[in-house]
């Protein structure tokens, strides 16, 4: 199964230009600099920050350890997304990662990061990430108590249909609410770190005078520091989003580096120095005993304003169900362009120019997901296959090279950050698999499970008749039900002009 074929087309669609001149249907570029920007931070900056940024100093035994650790996932997550800049303008198509290890290493390499991306990965995230937003958008009703479950439930499906539907109308106004989001919770986060200054100013830095921030809670150990800098690298989850809507962006070449040179900086920034802001106001043990760092924190510093927290939380993951809803359902939409998903996914609406059909598909799996109660268990299964695959797709950055050394490359980096990237990469893996390798193997057969279906759905063209063309059948309705056909080759179509503030 050739590659090299697929990655010199713009794109691979079937043909839809109309006979009697109408304009060609296709995603339109919608998504200018700030946008890109909001994509990126949004997703990062989930409700991990507010919540349990404990976990990384439970492992690390010190303040000081903690914030390098913070630091220093900071700059391997750059590091990472530099390699993911060049794969984007080498490789200009959505999909991401998934289209360049379809590409690099073939189909069913790329068939199995999309398996567990649609089996698992996405429809839990986007699951807990919406359950988090009800928690804390209930809390302030609930002051003495947990939420029902019932509530958690159908608040958390309320926000995936809005959501979903504001994504299907315009892919103007998802990217609006992904700039408000983003900024809202960012505010947020500066009201943190400005409140950690002026505890500083207080003279409150007890724990952060180098002879305290690093005494030990607890002796130092190898493998928990491991584990805090896996859990930090987790908390950076979301750096590679924008490179799965690479076709949507104003000039991709321009702004697809720019956006991830601006974004992964500044989370960095406010991660560390929110962690800082926090042990300000609480010693390390008060950290630890929270399970809502920022709701401590707030109720410390704030008093009456202490609602501001619960609430910022509350954003926060509004805007992260967003950006993820928005990010997946281009990754399907490409999968299904390429013949991994059924054909259906990969359409576009007539008019609105966004890919129903996928938003919807994203949308009903993760609403399945808030019905089962092994959400969090499936995460841990397969967190370690989505990092796998982080470095499988960075490692085809160097077989690329050395494969076709001439293709067009508008970003080249240097080889050695794949390379510290890959040893960072394979010393986390290594430890993952020597502490839970019954998680990890259990991973490893949840993503295995994909090999018989991609030979019964792809590998196996001549199947029969009657099956293709029922096939055929529920997507000619799925057309006229949702109003949508396939995107025309290529999406230059002037969008290029648009105002780049989007």
């Amino acid at each position: 199964m050739s590659s090299s074929g697929t990655r010199r087309r713009a794109a691979s669609v079937p043909d839809t230009d109309t006979d009697d001149g109408e304009p060609a249907v296709t995603l339109k570029k919608e998504i200018g600099l700030l946008s890109a920007c909001g994509i990126i931070v949004g997703n990062i900056i989930g409700s991990g920050i507010f919540v349990s940024p404990k976990g990384v100093l439970e492992n690390c035994s010190s303040v000081g350890l903690a914030l390098i650790v913070w630091t220093l996932t900071g700059v391997i997550t750059a590091i990472s997304a530099l390699c993911y800049a060049e794969l984007g303008v080498t490789i200009p198509k959505s999909g991401g990662d998934y289209s360049y290890v379809k590409d690099i290493f073939g189909g069913l390499a790329g068939f199995l990061r999309l398996w567990i991306a649609v089996l698992v990965i996405y429809p839990t995230n986007q699951a807990v990430i919406a359950l988090t937003f009800a928690n804390y958008a209930l809390q302030p009703l609930f002051p003495s108590c947990f939420p029902p479950e019932r509530a958690l439930g159908l608040l958390a499906a309320v926000c995936l249909l809005l959501l979903t539907w504001i994504n299907c109308f315009s892919v103007r106004w998802a990217t609006r609410v992904q700039d408000v989001f983003t900024t809202g919770k960012l505010l947020a986060l500066c009201l943190i770190i400005i409140m950690g200054v002026v505890q500083i100013c207080k003279g409150h830095f007890y724990w952060l005078e180098p002879e305290h921030a690093f005494h030990p809670l607890q002796p130092y150990d190898m493998g928990r520091i491991a584990l805090a800098f896996l859990q930090g690298s987790f908390a950076y989850a979301g750096w590679n989003f924008l490179n799965y809507v690479t076709e949507e962006l104003i000039d991709p070449y321009r702004n697809l580096p720019r956006a991830i040179f601006i974004s992964i900086p500044l989370v960095t920034f406010v991660y560390v120095f929110a962690n800082i802001a926090y042990v300000t106001a609480m010693s390390p043990q008060e950290l630890m005993a929270s399970n809502a760092v920022a709701v401590t924190f707030g109720e410390k510093l704030l008093g009456v304003m202490s609602w501001i927290m619960p609430i910022s939380v509350a954003l926060s993951t509004f805007g992260g169900v967003n950006g993820s809803l928005f990010t997946s359902s281009r990754l399907f939409f490409a999968g299904a362009r390429e013949g991994h998903l059924p054909r259906l996914l990969a359409m576009i609406h007539v008019n609105r120019c966004t890919p129903i059909p996928a938003l919807l598909f994203t949308c009903i799996s993760t609403l399945l997901m808030l019905c089962t109660s092994d959400i969090y268990t499936l995460i841990n299964y397969v967190g370690f296959i989505n990092y796998l695959f982080y470095g499988v797709t960075v490692a085809g950055q160097i077989v690329l090279r050395v494969k076709e050394p001439d293709l067009h490359r508008p970003i080249k980096v240097s080889l050695a950050w794949p390379v510290i990237f890959l040893i960072f990469w394979a010393f986390l893996l290594i430890f993952s698999l020597y502490s839970e390798p019954v998680v990890c193997c259990i991973g490893l057969a949840i993503m295995l499970s994909g090999v018989p279906v991609y030979l019964f759905g792809v590998y196996w063209e001549n199947k029969p008749k009657s099956f293709n063309s029922f096939v055929a059948k529920l997507t000619h309705l799925g057309q006229k039900l949702f109003m949508v056909v396939y995107p025309a080759e290529g999406s230059e179509d002037g969008n290029e002009d648009k105002d780049e503030s989007g």
